[in-house]
């Protein structure tokens, strides 16, 4: 069973399912339960001291996510990253995100470039190694755009929906390309501030398929926490970035 660490105390003002949720979901995700740990109720209740009830609703949330695998008459096991979850979702939070630019570059919103103009500022100041705050700040970075496209519920589908793609960036953290990832949010911020969608929505595609260069190296090195299907892994599939020329075997090359 893994072994669980200390943290922090649940809220007794608020609902507990929710909160024991998404300190569990954080944990899955920064790998501290790794894929394979069986976890248990009992002990997640004596932890937070709650009822079992309110951890067992909280298991089924993670099952549905996919962060929860139960087996019956052997336990409740952290889930393997599934390669084609993490696909799909990158697939559908591209889609989506790119939309979302689509709109502020027509007409962006009095103080949005100037708010992450001033988010760009705070993840400079970060250290190289600092990868870790950098998504929470990119988590950030994000969410506001979204929400000043008037799509916050649509970014509560997209975080509902990265769970595995999140497993990924965490694993990825020690070749994690903070310094391009803050040089591609400054040239979204730029084509903003220029109302350029094509430019705005290209440099998202880029920054998004960032994930999707770390997998093969990530699943090569730790192949045991991985879903593989039929253990393989499939190609990605998303539409050509604008700009960019067909090969000969029918693929897209990314113009320079």
């Amino acid at each position: 069973m893994a072994q669980m660490d200390s943290i922090a105390g649940l809220d007794p003002l608020r609902p507990i399912t929710p909160q024991i949720t998404q300190l569990l979901r954080a944990r899955i995700i920064k790998n501290h339960l790794a894929p394979g740990n069986r976890i248990s109720e009992t002990e997640i209740a004596s932890t937070y001291n709650v009822s079992r009830q309110p951890v067992r609703e909280a298991f089924i949330k993670l099952q549905e996510q996919g962060l929860l695998t139960v087996l019956p008459q052997r336990g409740t096991f952290v889930s393997k990253i599934a390669y084609q979850a993490v696909l799909d979702a990158q697939f559908l939070r591209e889609a989506i995100e790119a939309d979302i630019l689509l709109i502020l570059a027509s007409a962006p919103p009095k103080g949005l470039v100037a708010n992450l103009r001033q988010q760009l500022e705070t993840q400079r100041a970060l250290g190289p190694n600092d990868a870790e705050t950098f998504i929470q700040l990119d988590e950030t970075f994000h969410r506001t755009l979204a929400e000043a496209a008037g799509k916050g519920g649509a970014w509560k589908q997209i975080e509902g929906l990265k769970s595995q793609m999140d497993r990924v960036r965490f694993l990825a953290m020690k070749q994690f390309p903070v310094d391009k990832l803050i040089r591609q949010h400054g040239q979204m911020v730029d084509a903003l501030e220029q109302q350029n969608p094509t430019l705005a929505q290209r440099t998202l595609r880029q920054h998004l398929r960032e994930v999707l260069s770390d997998l093969p190296i990530i699943i090569k090195a730790l192949p045991d926490l991985f879903d593989l299907p039929d253990g393989k892994m499939p190609a990605p599939l998303n539409t050509p970035l604008p700009g960019s020329r067909p090969t000969s075997k029918g693929k897209s090359n990314d113009a320079a």
